[in-house]
């Protein structure tokens, strides 16, 4: 009892180091489940929210529409447990300029089922449902009615019509929706979660989607029989994590068996199927123009057969008056003869005789001309009728569910790699304090262990105090991780995306091994300094410690310096470098909390300055504009007319797809990969592509050692006709380099494999710069225009590009040239105008600064508590040098001074290797962050570095503050008689 009694005792007396430890896991255990279980929580809700919502496992489209035969082999794919067969069609109306929708059935299958925030689902045709972000920008509400007229270049329709335009039967009809419409509900949808009312900055740049909005309509009043895409629900899949590889392989699973048993075969089908759709409308147009000439020429037979009637009774009538033999008696050959010499004298005759044979003539021709002209198109048929291609897509290829999935999985990314900082601080400051407390104890443990206590007995003082104290602090750390930081979390990413359902949730798996993985390394430290103690004889351990042997230090050998040290100066010296340990100790403790707080402010200032590089520097051009195709011309005219460009170049943009080719081939056959990212194409003109570099900053980038890239110089890249250049940030995430061969999916749907013939810097967004004639080579002949405007190039296809956009730089201020773009977004012509300095000045990344700002607090926090423990832990270790310098007269002030000078230089040597540190792991950190359409440059500012270097001097500073108040405690008497 008496041995309980006195562990207390000792507990008790050592409080400080008991806080130190419990809030040294306390950070630890906060900083490894919170990041975690904020983005666990966010994982789980919105795989909830998705399987509630029905979101689909697997989308396939079709350049040629999809049928119900389509959707019956489907549903006959093992795996497959629900299929929907889905129409849309793309439509515009004004909105203070003109606006793009996708009018989209909703299913009775219940996939991608809208939630509906508002109102109700729409049940009767003429009744929509909106997105929030169409009530934000049209100010209207439910109740409120709008006009829509189809667009003549819907895409959503495309995929239908490429191809069938000309060979499409009655029963092949592309879906067509109501024009007059009614607002019944505000919906969510399903496939696009971003939140139009948070950080509207961050979504601008990842907008890759085709049309403006989506409207949600009910089958009521949709006509047409080919469907735009299938959706499908997978078996077993709503018992998986979306985000998890077990989905992922769920899914792969039934799309590959869709690739191999029903894609080509349906191909091939498809295409039988618009053959003889073909074929029966040349069949028709045939027999219907047999039909018409059958008409006419029996008009000619009755009218040739009265004509030879007329010359009959004028026969008659002359061999009657002559009386000659009657005609009727006569051979053929002159009977014949006589007409003609009867028409011949007569010119009426002659006349009405012409025009028949002349009718005749005209009717054989153009028998001949149509049979012609049928026989060839008959032989063109087959040749006129592209290739059908199927594209079967999970989820990977939304961009809502990629870029939530990135977002996530790039803030877990770190929240995996700080708690290892935490962790080994934790251990080395765990180590620091419970050597120093077995230490100060020798005599306690030779007199417990001489009195016949066992060595563990004794050695559990120490560690069921390390436990203690990890448990407390692992415990608040618990709550701190698993409640305060996920809502701090939640609450940034809730200004992102519309979660619903997302709850705050304890993993008891996970915050059992996040305290254990801290108990195991404190425990550790503890153990060591036990057996470091414990191993001598009890009568060695009831002894005092002998001192450590003098040596010299290497600034002793150095005389000139030396020389001319004062006395104090040369004790610093010496108390600094004779003690190893805690040389390393206080300096590898700063060290990694000045690293953590670098780093932290490293990714913050990558992040501030991505819109500054982005549009200032790689940008060069001030104005993009885009249009529809039909309204190019429109508004190349309307910029024009303005007269405030001083430079223009036209383009073509369109948004696509790109992932890892999976083939050298050129063919486009394949299907949607896990690896993708969504795009922005940009065709440019062949003779334009020396300009490119005039209105675009182009460095080719090459890819270096850990993650690291080189920049190569300005204007040392060039647009060619052998592949593409792609933007970094799009490369950076898809691990694609030059050389490389990449898939790219254009703003038709049709796919083809193109090479990388360079990677240019960009840090914002995902362009890709192809030029004309690589871009006809690779979808020429599905590609679809209807006016042009370009110069002449050598392309394969006779069809020629719509440049539907334009780079322009402007003259006037930023801010008049902000006011300018958001103009030309009220022209019916425009559908979209973007600003460069708007964007510069209003680029925010709110999520990863919110993330940092977390960091570096609690790497601050973790810094004091360091400092505290070892300012503690060096006062307790010199006591009675402290009491003898009060003994020699030393004021409090000197004394004070006397301490705090060493901690000073040891922190001074801590941030000075920290600072380095820091910028390297913030590097790597940075880096390892593949986000869509991002991607870090690291920026260390010198700012970063004064901050981190004064915050972790003012820890030290109020570190003081606590500690001088020891000193001034200290007795030198009981001090210095502790020993005997």
């Amino acid at each position: 009892m008496a041995f309980v009694k006195d562990m207390v005792r000792m507990w008790l007396h050592a409080w400080k180091r008991f806080v130190s430890i419990a809030l040294i896991s306390l950070l630890g255990v906060a900083v490894l489940t919170g990041i975690y279980a904020g983005c666990r929580d966010a994982f789980r809700g919105t795989d909830r929210f998705f399987d509630a919502q029905g979101l689909h496992d697997i989308q396939v489209l079709s350049t040629a529409g999809l049928t119900d035969g389509d959707i019956a082999a489907l549903r006959k794919v093992r795996g497959v447990a629900k299929v929907q067969a889905e129409r849309s069609q793309e439509v515009t109306f004004d909105l203070g300029g003109r606006k793009s929708a996708t009018m989209q059935e909703i299913g009775a299958n219940g996939i991608d089922w809208p939630y509906v925030q508002e109102g109700r689902l729409p049940k009767k045709a003429g009744e929509i449902a909106v997105t929030r972000k169409f009530i934000r920008d049209s100010g209207k509400k439910i109740g409120s009615h709008l006009t829509v007229a189809p667009e003549s270049s819907s895409s959503a329709t495309s995929v239908s019509d490429s191809g069938e335009s000309d060979t499409q039967g009655a029963e092949d009809k592309a879906p067509s929706f109501p024009t007059k419409l009614t607002i019944v509900g505000v919906v969510l949808d399903p496939q696009n979660l971003s939140n139009p009312d948070g950080y509207s900055a961050m979504t601008s740049f990842r907008s890759t989607a085709a049309t403006d909005y989506t409207f949600f309509a009910p089958s009521d009043g949709v006509t047409g029989t080919l469907y735009t895409s299938a959706t499908l629900l997978v078996k077993g899949s709503a018992n998986e994590n979306t985000f998890d590889e077990s989905y992922e392989n769920t899914v792969k699973q039934v799309a590959d068996r869709i690739d191999d048993a029903v894609k080509t075969d349906r191909q091939k089908v498809r295409w039988q199927e618009l053959l003889d759709v073909g074929n029966r409308q040349i069949a028709a147009t045939r027999a219907e123009a047999d039909k018409k000439f059958a008409e006419a020429q029996s008009q000619i037979d009755e009218n040739r057969r009265q004509f030879d009637q007329q010359v009959d009774q004028i026969m008659s009538m002359q061999a009657g008056a002559t009386g000659a033999m009657d005609p009727t008696q006569l051979n053929e050959t002159t009977r014949e003869t006589m007409r003609e010499t009867i028409i011949a004298a007569t010119p009426e005759l002659a006349h009405a005789k012409q025009r028949l044979d002349q009718a005749q003539s005209q009717l054989d021709e153009q028998k001949a001309q149509t049979e012609q002209t049928l026989k060839t198109k008959e032989n063109e048929l087959k040749t006129s009728i592209p290739q059908v291609r199927w594209y079967v897509q999970d989820r990977q290829s939304l961009g809502g569910f990629s870029a939530l999935k990135s977002d996530l999985d790039s803030i877990q990314s770190l929240g995996n790699a700080f708690p290892i900082v935490f962790l080994v601080v934790a251990v080395m400051m765990s180590l620091t304090s419970m050597a120093r407390m077995v230490e100060e104890d020798r005599s306690l443990i030779g007199t417990y262990v001489g009195l016949g206590y066992g060595r563990l007995a004794v050695a559990s003082r120490y560690l069921l105090f390390a436990l203690l104290a990890c448990l407390i602090g692992g415990g608040l750390g618990l709550l701190v991780g698993f409640l305060g930081i996920p809502a701090f979390l939640l609450v940034v990413l809730e200004g992102m995306y519309v979660m619903p359902g997302v709850r705050l949730e304890y993993d008891w798996l996970y915050g059992s091994l996040g305290i254990a993985l801290f108990v195991v390394g404190v425990l550790a430290a503890t153990i060591y300094a036990c057996v470091q103690e414990m191993r001598m004889t009890p009568a060695a351990l009831m002894r005092p410690k002998a001192p450590r042997a003098g040596s010299r230090i290497l600034l002793e050998r150095i005389k000139p310096v030396w020389n001319r040290m004062g006395f104090l100066s040369k004790v610093t010296a010496r108390n600094i470098f004779r003690f190893k340990s805690r040389l390393i100790m206080t300096v590898g403790g700063v060290a990694g909390c000045t690293a953590l707080i670098v780093c932290g402010l490293a990714i913050n200032d990558t992040v501030a300055d991505l819109g500054i590089k982005q549009y200032r520097d790689v940008y060069q051009y001030d104005l993009m504009v885009v249009s529809g195709d039909s309204d190019a011309d429109e508004m190349r005219a309307k910029v024009a007319s303005d007269g405030r460009t001083t430079s223009t170049m036209n383009v073509r943009i369109e948004s696509g797809d790109m992932a890892v080719g999976k083939s050298d081939s050129g063919s486009g056959d394949s299907s949607g990969s896990v690896g993708s990212e969504s795009i922005q194409l940009v065709a440019v003109p062949e003779k334009r592509l020396s300009d490119l570099g005039k209105m675009v900053t182009l460095q080719p980038v090459h890819s270096g050692i850990l993650g690291t890239s080189s920049i190569g110089g300005k204007g040392s890249l060039k647009l060619d006709d052998d592949g593409v250049i792609v933007a970094q940030s799009a490369a950076s995430s898809l691990g694609i380099a030059t050389g490389s061969k990449v898939r790219l999916t254009n703003g038709d749907g049709v796919q083809a494999i193109a090479k990388v013939s360079a990677v240019n810097r960009n840090l914002i967004g995902s362009d890709v710069y192809i030029s004309e004639t690589y871009y006809a080579k690779l979808f020429g002949k599905s590609f679809v225009s209807n006016v042009s405007v370009s110069a002449e190039s050598d392309v394969q296809s006779t069809k020629s590009l719509t440049w539907n956009a334009m780079y322009a730089k402007l003259s006037g201020s930023d801010q008049s040239q902000t006011d300018y773009a958001q103009s030309l977004e009220k022209d019916s012509s425009v559908v979209k105008a973007v600003s460069s300095a708007h964007m510069a000045d209003s680029f925010k990344f709110d999520l990863m600064g919110a993330v940092v700002a977390l960091i570096v607090v609690l790497a601050g926090g973790l810094a004091l508590v360091v400092l505290f423990t070892l300012a503690n832990t060096n006062v307790s270790e010199r006591v009675r040098e402290m009491a003898t310098l009060k003994v020699l007269g030393f004021f409090d002030r000197e004394v004070h001074h006397y301490v705090n000078r060493e901690m000073m230089i040891l922190t001074v040597m801590g941030v000075v290797l920290g600072l380095p540190l820091g910028r390297f792991v913030g590097g790597l950190l940075t880096m390892a962050l593949n986000m869509p359409s991002l991607y870090f440059e690291v920026e260390v500012k010198p700012l970063s570095y004064v901050i981190a270097v004064v915050a972790t001097m003012m820890f030290a500073l109020l570190v003081q503050l606590f500690v001088n108040p020891v000193l001034d405690r200290i007795d030198p008497i009981s001090s210095l008689k502790s020993v005997e």
